[in-house]
């Protein structure tokens, strides 16, 4: 979990237990004049859903840090004249876009939550017991049992949460990212001169022309051997996991820029092979330090055989011209973002629309002995 001033915090384990369905009820029709008005007990309620909601209004899991046990409401049990009891209120989390859900126990990924209003049940409420009502037959026409509802379920979950933007900056500390990123968006970042003055992912919205945008992501830099945990290690590159684009920042004082593009490739490769099938820009910070037969030099230097700019973030040179390639490998038909394949989980997907028809299927000679022998119990 990654925590700091701001608060930014990008995985919790949460307990969560859904709503247990009410008892159906047991009731005999009592009223003046009607003598033997035979059952009468209405159903349970349906117990509450735990459900996540995607909100992009949340850009933080932080809001969950000290809310890690979530109830939903049981439903109410049922009650004479066939009046069915209430539902328990269902357990709405909004989370933000770009989460992904985990059993915490087998590590299993339940689903992810992409789309702004996207909502997904993580755990069904148990369904109400029917009411005695239900069981009358010409030859039992005085049940005085009922079915009780259903269990709640219950499951911890790890939540993750993956930033979702079209370009990520990828650099060694002070590789000038984070000044890239406050010159393109109104993000602000802290700035400093020494190493890992970015402790947490910052997120910014560039606009390019036409009114037209992309988000870019800052996190915080990467070493050599940080998938062996030196440095911040790699805790941060899920946040870029999504990114369509990954554009990497080195500075152009630096002794080898190739030597270093490598060694950054070798770092996410450790961390996940697959993100290096990710479309790839470089920009080559602190240009102003260059005048025109150096920058030459470092064109000769057999740069990295991906689409670079020369750029200074602190004189604007070359930011444009860094702003139209980005948007023009954004926009390469090879590289445009496809919808995510979620799992689909059987359970948790759907809701039961009439809780009672299906339990009527359940209603088996088996289930109607044990509750006349529970109710043979009770009256003993």
């Amino acid at each position: 979990m990654m925590e700091s001033k701001s608060n930014f915090v990008d995985y919790v384990k949460i307990y969560c237990r859904s709503g247990q369905g009410g008892s159906g009820s047991r009731s005999m029709r009592r009223e003046k004049y009607v003598p033997k008005g035979g059952p009468d007990g209405g159903d349970g309620g349906r117990g509450g859903h735990i459900i996540l909601r995607a909100n992009r209004n949340y850009w933080t899991l932080v809001h969950l840090k000290y809310n890690r046990h979530i109830r939903a409401e049981h439903g109410e049990s049922g009650s004479k004249s066939r009046s069915t009891g209430k539902s328990g209120a269902d357990k709405i989390i909004d989370v933000p876009c770009g989460t992904v859900v985990r059993n915490e126990e087998t590590g299993e990924i339940l689903f992810e939550i992409t789309e702004h209003g996207e909502e997904r049940v993580l755990l069904e409420g148990g369904r109400g017991g029917l009411g005695n009502w239900h069981f009358r037959t010409p030859t039992r026409q005085a049940p005085r049992f009922a079915q009780p509802g259903e269990p709640y379920k219950e499951m911890t979950v790890i939540l993750e949460l993956k930033l979702l933007a079209d370009v990520g900056l990828v650099g060694f500390p002070n590789a000038g990212k984070s000044t890239l990123i406050s010159a393109v968006s109104a993000a602000r970042p802290e700035i400093a001169d020494y190493p890992f003055t970015t402790l947490e992912p910052n997120l910014g919205m560039v606009e390019y022309r036409d009114g037209k945008s992309f988000v870019m992501a800052d996190i915080p830099g990467i070493i050599e051997g940080a998938s062996e945990g030196k440095g911040l290690g790699l805790r941060f590159l899920r946040h870029i996991e999504r990114n369509s684009l990954l554009l990497f920042v080195i500075p152009a004082d630096s002794q080898d820029i190739k030597k270093e593009y490598r060694i950054l490739l070798k770092e996410l490769e450790q961390y996940n092979p697959e993100i290096l099938d990710k479309q790839r820009v470089l920009a080559i910070s602190k240009s102003d330090l260059l005048d025109d037969e150096l920058m030459e030099l470092i064109k000769d230097s057999r740069l990295p055989q991906i689409p670079y700019v020369f750029i200074s973030s602190v004189t604007g040179y070359g930011i444009q011209e860094l702003k139209d390639l980005l948007w023009t490998e954004l926009n390469k038909e090879s590289n445009l973002i496809s919808p995510i394949e979620e799992k689909s989980t059987e359970e948790g997907s759907s809701l039961s629309s009439d809780p009672i028809e299906e339990s009527n299927e359940e209603l088996t000679e088996n289930t109607i002995t044990n509750l006349e022998k529970e109710e043979g119990k009770e009256e003993e």
